[in-house]
């Protein structure tokens, strides 16, 4: 029998048990050390894997739908940071200074890629389109993550406030050497290593939820040692799952509408309402780690987290729409 839609989805029920355990026991002491040098070694190697697996041919087929990846790229990039702007005065009041900066760290986001390219084959759209256009974001999300986040804090003067983004060269180099590098590796290995990868393909999924795993208890165990969940009430919670819900509702329905008005056809406007709305847990975990270093990195992901499970709930739903006939959808036809 299939799961229900609402009902969370087992990486999001082993978040909740890491999150639970970070509370309950956190790493302390030396331990921080020997887990920050676990996290790191288990980031790279997930996006070695990453190169490892995403096939060059695909990228390069998917590249001359160009119109498609555009639209894509400006919601992933322009159309969510504008957003998280722009609603600042409404967002910020209700979750604080620092939950508000991973409300904008989602904003910064590159989209997910599996998940995208299930809903999208689910929903019966361009699946091709879709594993380019959500495999191309991730990689350019490497370089345009760090830069606009590091744009919009300095936009709304956070370096001047508590929960301070304070972004560096060392930050870069971070990006450089934990993501890029691994990832380069990968696909210039891609010939000896992606055979490996597609014969085990459940332990590089058991890998990538691993790594994610491992990021949040060492994440949330420096929240937890520094007191930082007496600043979260429930009603401040209910606050940032409404704004994850605002922003859903308003960047699927636009992208819709946009796909419709450009003459996108309806396999295309599926592959752009699922890339274009969607973001990365498992690439934005392990990043956040390294941009947010010294900081309240398990407040600053738990907005990410929420966003997370809300996306998959509400593609669930939409694909089914989508998949029951060409007049499914997002909103009505014509």
């Amino acid at each position: 029998m299939k799961r229900p839609a609402w009902l969370p989805d087992n990486l999001v029920l082993m978040l909740l048990a890491t999150v639970a355990l970070a509370t309950l026991l956190p790493v302390q002491g030396r331990g921080v050390a020997v887990l920050d040098g676990l996290a790191q070694a288990a980031v790279a190697l997930l996006f070695f894997l990453h190169g490892s697996k995403l096939s060059r041919r695909a990228v390069w087929q998917g590249l001359l739908h160009w119109r498609l990846h555009a639209l894509v790229f400006a919601a992933t990039f322009l159309l969510f940071p504008v957003l998280g702007l722009l609603l600042r005065p409404w967002l910020e009041p209700w979750v604080g200074p620092t939950l508000y900066l991973g409300v904008l760290f989602i904003c910064a986001l590159p989209s997910t890629v599996q998940s995208s390219i299930a809903f999208t084959s689910l929903a019966r759209g361009n699946v091709a389109a879709a594993m380019c256009s959500a495999s191309t974001s991730n990689i350019l999300g490497m370089a345009l993550t760090p830069l606009l986040m590091a744009a919009m804090a300095n936009w709304v003067g956070a370096s001047a406030g508590a929960g301070a983004v304070q972004l560096s060269w060392h930050s870069f180099e971070g990006i450089v050497g934990t993501l890029l590098l691994p990832f380069i590796a990968g696909q210039a290995l891609q010939r000896w290593t992606a055979p490996w990868v597609a014969a085990h393909k459940a332990w590089v999924r058991a890998s990538d939820q691993g790594t994610i795993l491992l990021v949040v208890y060492g994440a949330f165990s420096a929240a937890t040692v520094e007191g930082l969940y007496r600043h979260l009430p429930p009603a401040t919670l209910a606050a940032l799952l409404a704004i994850c819900a605002l922003l859903l509702a308003i960047v699927m329905p636009l992208l819709t509408v946009l796909s419709r008005a450009l003459g996108f056809s309806r396999e295309d406007e599926i592959a752009i309402v699922f890339c274009g709305s969607k973001k990365t847990l498992a690439s934005g975990v392990p990043m956040a780690q390294i941009l947010f270093a010294g900081q309240a990195v398990g407040l600053l992901v738990l907005p990410l987290m929420v966003f997370h499970q809300l996306q998959l709930m509400v593609c669930a739903s939409v694909a089914r729409r989508y998949a029951r006939g060409p007049q499914g959808g997002v909103l009505p036809a014509g």
